[in-house]
């Protein structure tokens, strides 16, 4: 049984969902005739005052959840297949009832949890509609005002007048996403639903979210790390019906990471915590974004983990002359170059970098292995060795980076990371002119004309 772990992302007084030791319970048999053996013997020995016999045995999907969420807050839920993740999304909407706990959520919950769910597939799209958002408590009438609003953001066409069993997954996405979008719902809470859906609608519905952020609450539930970031304040991993850890994005989703890449490593690897430097309240070694220099090695204290087979010594950015890069405003030639030692003979090498944004989203990178594939380069023990990688460097927006940077052994889908720095290079960006995006490109001219038709 895990121990109680009440991990408040919110203030009291301004509490929009409040889990509270929340637990749920399946029984599990192991022939189905089992169920009526244990009926049937429960009545006859309560006839005779006898222990009830059990043929089961109890699968906890959850075991004393607790969190907070506060109002216009957006909370990521993360964690592996099975571990109750879904489970607490269906308790927190009401279409499942905890085995014991309590959730109170305050105002209207709109929810896409499994796809098809609150359909019947042999209703038409239409019909499907007006029956969904009566869940959601709205009208008829009020359904007829949007309807146009939700047949256009679905934009199935004629399948709307169609049986819902005759639909694609990405068709059932989009209905049913449609109509909460049109709920105009407190809370927001979407399961791992959007992953089937094209590149077109996907984008849809991430606008929608984030304009939804504005006003409401989120809750998330992705393995897809780089969107929790980029939607969602903070965090709450589940592990094995348990809450495992809460808070910060970034830190909760890094130390997520960290730990599945153990369990595929098993024993032959382990991975230990690299942090030396100093911690905020969170854990999280403190970075200066009030910097004024154009980088800073941070090697010694940066985050990540290592198994001690390899060492990165160092991360550096410097002009293709191998002078120190200055203030850095995008489009010149640099080089990054990465050193390491190895303290075990390492057969195939890997080093490489991602260059990531504040919130922990990757913007650009590269590693060695499709450049070394060709000719491997075998490192023994005591042995330094460097990549360098030489490129234009985009244009970025004003304001701080980060840069991860790894060392590895092996081959593209079966390699181990032997040291992982999440941090190893802070680089400053002043002076961009980048207007738009997460990344700018050099414009050489920009005009305009009339032309004849």
């Amino acid at each position: 049984m895990c121990s109680e772990k009440t991990n408040p992302l919110a203030s009291a007084r301004d509490t929009a969902i409040r889990v509270e030791n929340i637990c749920k319970a399946y029984r599990l048999y192991e022939k189905p005739q089992d169920r009526l053996k244990e009926s049937i013997h429960s009545r006859f020995n309560r006839m005779f005052n006898r222990d009830p016999v059990r043929y089961c045995k109890d699968f906890k999907a959850l075991d004393n959840v607790s969190f907070d969420v506060g109002r216009g807050e957006t909370v990521g839920i993360i964690g592996r297949n099975g571990s109750g993740k879904s489970t607490l999304l269906q308790i927190i909407s009401g279409t499942l009832s905890p085995s014991g706990g309590r959730v109170d959520v305050t105002g209207r919950v709109a929810a896409l949890l499994e796809l098809g769910s609150g359909f019947h597939p042999d209703f038409t799209g239409r019909e499907n509609v007006y029956m969904n958002a009566a869940l959601y408590g709205m009208e008829a009438r009020e359904v007829d005002k949007k309807f146009s609003d939700i047949a256009l953001f679905a934009d199935i066409g004629d399948f709307l007048e169609q049986p819902v069993k005759t639909y694609s997954s990405g068709m059932m996405l989009r209905l049913a996403f449609a109509v909460i979008a049109q709920i105009d719902a407190d809370i927001l809470v979407i399961d791992e639903a959007l992953a089937v859906g094209d590149a077109v609608f996907i984008q849809k519905c991430m606008r929608f979210i984030k304009a939804f952020r504005e006003k409401g609450t989120l809750l998330f539930v992705s393995h897809d790390m780089a969107a929790v970031r980029n939607l969602c304040q903070h965090a709450v991993w589940l592990e094995q019906g348990c809450v495992k850890a809460s808070g910060d994005t970034l830190d909760i989703t890094e130390a997520y990471l960290k730990s599945t890449l153990q369990e595929i490593y098993g024993d032959d690897h382990k991975l230990r915590a690299t942090t030396s430097g100093e911690d905020d309240a969170s854990g999280r070694t403190v970075l200066n974004y009030g910097a004024t220099v154009s980088q800073r090695d941070n090697c010694s204290d940066a985050r990540g983990w290592t198994t001690g087979a390899a060492e990165l010594l160092s991360v550096t950015l410097s002009t293709r002359d191998n002078e120190a890069a200055g203030i850095l405003k995008g489009n010149e030639k640099v080089r990054m170059t990465i050193k390491a030692v190895a303290n075990r003979p390492i057969g195939n090498p890997i080093l490489g970098f991602i260059v990531r944004d504040r919130l922990g989203q990757d913007l650009f990178g590269e590693n060695t292995l499709p450049f070394s594939s060709g000719k491997p380069m075998q490192v023994n023990e005591g042995e330094m060795f460097q990549a360098m990688f030489d490129f234009r460097l985009p244009m970025l927006p004003d304001g701080e980076y980060v840069v991860m940077a790894s060392v590895a052994d092996g081959y593209l889908g079966d390699n181990v990371q032997h040291h992982y720095l999440h941090d190893a290079l802070v680089l400053t960006v002043s002076s961009s002119k980048v207007r738009w995006g997460l990344t700018g490109i050099p414009f050489e001219n920009v005009s305009m004309e009339i032309i004849d038709g």
